[in-house]
């Protein structure tokens, strides 16, 4: 089995022993992983991202959260940033290290229940997740704060399941075609050929994002 599928059984083995431990109750999963296993993403994702919907004391979640793990795995990073939660986790049975964050602001975000499964993994977590509508503002925003190809990949994945881009004006639709046409074949070939699926992979070599802004041109008419 290839690096990224032993990674992805290695989120759902996490994300089950999360909800044995009740560590999901007062947070939502979200980003490209909640993509990936909540609705089947055909790209591969590292991290695994949440947000507090619910007022929690997070300094003894966090010490509850670091007890779920101490014992299993090795814990190689930990940190109580200002604005995340962030633990790291490696097993020896698994070739990558897993990074979990959780935006310590709570802030309005639509979720609802969903199952996180994998077609490597025989089990499936039961868990609070963005709704893709919730999903598409966010990709969005991170696309035009970072510009990774990833996010843009998401973007069309949303767009392919019917979910709108978000609301633009003018302005704000001539920045995000730049971000678009600045990506770089690299990013393409390399940055996103490594973690999509074989079947799709020469595709977005040759034809990059021209879906996206086929929707983007339909927004600005």
């Amino acid at each position: 089995m290839d690096t990224l599928r032993q990674h992805e059984l290695f989120e759902i083995e996490v994300l089950d022993r999360m909800r044995s431990f009740k560590m999901l109750d007062p947070i939502v999963f979200g980003g490209g992983t909640m993509l990936r296993l909540c609705h089947q993403l055909n790209r591969y994702s590292a991290d695994l991202d949440f947000w507090f919907v619910r007022q929690t004391d997070q300094d003894k979640y966090f010490s509850n959260l670091i007890k779920c793990f101490e014992n299993e795995y090795e814990i190689t990073d930990e940190q109580v940033k200002r604005s995340t939660l962030l633990l790291e986790l490696r097993a020896g049975s698994y070739p990558k290290r897993l990074k979990i964050e959780i935006r310590r602001k709570m802030q309005p975000i639509d979720f609802q229940e969903k199952i996180a499964f994998s077609t490597f993994a025989a089990k499936q977590v039961v868990l609070k997740a963005l709704t893709l509508e919730q999903a598409m503002k966010n990709k969005f925003a991170a696309f035009m704060d970072r510009g990774e190809v990833r996010d843009g990949f998401d973007i069309e994945f949303l767009l392919r399941k019917g979910i709108d881009l978000p609301e633009m004006n003018p302005e704000l639709i001539k920045k995000f075609r730049k971000k678009i046409r600045g990506l770089k074949d690299l990013d393409f070939k390399v940055k996103l050929g490594s973690i999509v699926e074989d079947s799709i992979r020469g595709y977005y070599t040759h034809q990059k994002f021209v879906y996206l802004e086929e929707k983007l041109n339909d927004k600005a008419q």
